[in-house]
């Protein structure tokens, strides 16, 4: 019997759906990848997703999705550009941050693994992974840390100086960098504007006649090394730095 083309065409295409359909029915047939890293077999965690089988591969929506980590965190963490922040992989990392590598802190693959792990509290074992100092703002702002590793972090905290620039846009990441003080300011005329800026440091508002003290209530917190910059510190300890400027600013006289 000879077909004419409209029934061959039918009949491939009740070929191509049944396949379809029998491939999805068996498993075979995805319209899209996955990503669903290995889980502990044993223990108290036995289960849950193990942070360390977090791959390059893996978009911060795919960690978002699987281990339920908000992506504004995540964005905020790892100073990632504006933009489809979801569908930027983990691999892209360390092309960002070539300064803190060349400077033997690599920030990539591991540096995700052990803060989606710390944030969840699930076991990790360390291997000198370093995060950015905003990484490790949100990590102890989540009072979930041991002491040890509080310690860790605080030793492995990469400061805004040596972050990079975003590769695709040229941009940079960071609003303002930080440069590492190594000299005391210098003198301030009385002519000089008193304006609390990216780059304003804790000494020069203490210089500006705010007291310490009135420093630490506005902070919550105790002030760190008065060469710290306002920003870098609010950064690294999750404070609104605008909120905090604004309270400072009106602290100081006003000649």
């Amino acid at each position: 019997m000879r077909l004419t083309s409209k029934p061959l065409g039918l009949i491939i295409l009740a070929i191509f759906v049944g396949g379809i359909s029998f491939s999805t029915w068996m498993g075979w047939w995805q319209t899209q990848s996955t990503k669903e890293p290995i889980k502990y077999s044993e223990g108290e965690f036995a289960g849950s997703y193990n942070p360390a089988d977090i791959r390059g591969s893996y978009t911060f929506g795919d960690i978002n999705l699987v281990f339920e980590i908000p992506l504004t965190d995540l964005a905020k963490a790892f100073l990632l550009p504006e933009g489809d922040q979801a569908n930027r992989k983990v691999s892209e990392l360390e092309a960002n941050y070539l300064t803190a590598a060349e400077n033997g802190m690599e920030i990539g693959t591991g540096s995700v693994r052990l803060f989606v792990a710390y944030y969840l509290g699930l076991p990790f074992d360390t291997n000198e992974e370093f995060l950015p100092a905003p990484a490790v703002g949100i990590l102890k702002n989540r009072n979930n840390l041991t002491p040890d590793q509080i310690t860790y972090l605080e030793t492995h905290s990469v400061s805004l100086e040596f972050l990079g620039q975003d590769p695709q846009s040229g941009t940079s990441t960071i609003e303002e960098p930080a440069v590492i003080a190594t000299t005391l300011p210098e003198e301030h005329s009385e002519e000089e504007d008193k304006t609390i800026k990216g780059k304003t440091t804790f000494q020069e508002v203490l210089d500006w006649g705010v007291s310490q003290e009135d420093i630490e209530i506005v902070l919550g917190v105790e002030m760190p090394n008065p060469l710290t910059k306002i920003k870098d510190f609010c950064l690294e300890q999750g404070l609104e730095f605008n909120t905090i400027k604004t309270s400072l600013q009106a602290l100081i006289p006003i000649p």
